[in-house]
């Protein structure tokens, strides 16, 4: 069903997607918000609060890696997956000078082996990969879950919010397929979250919290957050 959308629209697999990301991340000093080198808000809160425990972490779309530097750095095992070959060198300059080990892979999540994803994982973050798949690969995504998150082990989301004009599209997904487009990542309510990942249980789904500039971690309004555990 990739088929459907136009090469030019691929943001999800190496054949369109990894040269799309590539242009994105050339330019390190855009003004981009995800650029900096902070965790997201939400991450750093289940940290500090205890709702997540040490253990191994694969981090999906890590992009310049900071969520992934950032769990490092707090004594986690970590493997970073982004299908972006300029994303991966940006984190692996990141993790250099933070002086933390993690296992970086570039490619794509979805086709990496057991020998490269070894799992299983006590936690998956995604930081904004889930919101740019399309419909049908949602599928997908949650075999992926089945096969790397550990049982008690927990996803840490952040999709777009369909509250928030500009910040993703709230297109009913038979008109993503007829245009052809995602219009530049999908947006999500609470109840489309819960309906998406009803295999897995809720423990807190809320907007991302907006951080101050001077504040150590990342976080904007424009993005829905979820912490799921898998029983």
């Amino acid at each position: 069903m990739d088929r459907l959308f136009p090469a030019a629209e691929d943001r999800w697999t190496p054949a369109g997607g990894a040269e799309f990301w590539d242009g994105y991340y050339a330019d390190r000093n855009r003004p981009v918000p995800f650029f900096v080198n902070k965790p997201d808000e939400h991450l750093a809160d289940y940290l500090d609060t205890g709702r997540l425990s040490p253990g191994r972490v694969l981090d999906l779309g890590c992009g310049p890696g900071r969520n992934a530097i950032f769990l490092a750095s707090r004594g986690y095992r970590v493997d970073a997956v982004d299908m972006s070959p300029d994303g991966i060198e940006w984190a692996r300059d990141r993790a250099a000078e933070a002086r933390v080990e993690i296992a970086f892979h570039c490619g794509d999540a979805f086709a990496l082996t057991r020998d490269e994803l070894t799992g299983p994982y006590d936690i998956v973050v995604d930081s904004g990969f889930f919101h740019h798949l399309p419909p049908h690969r949602r599928i997908s995504y949650l075999q992926l879950l089945e096969r790397v998150l550990a049982v008690g082990g927990h996803l840490v989301l952040a999709a777009f919010a369909a509250w928030a004009p500009g910040s993703g599209s709230p297109v009913p997904d038979p008109d993503l397929y007829r245009d052809g487009k995602l219009y530049g990542g999908l947006a999500y309510t609470p109840q489309e979250l819960r309906w998406i990942f009803s295999g897995l249980t809720e423990v807190e789904i809320r907007p991302m919290r907006k951080q101050p500039s001077t504040s150590p971690c990342y976080g904007w309004p424009f993005l829905l957050t979820a912490l799921l555990r898998r029983d």
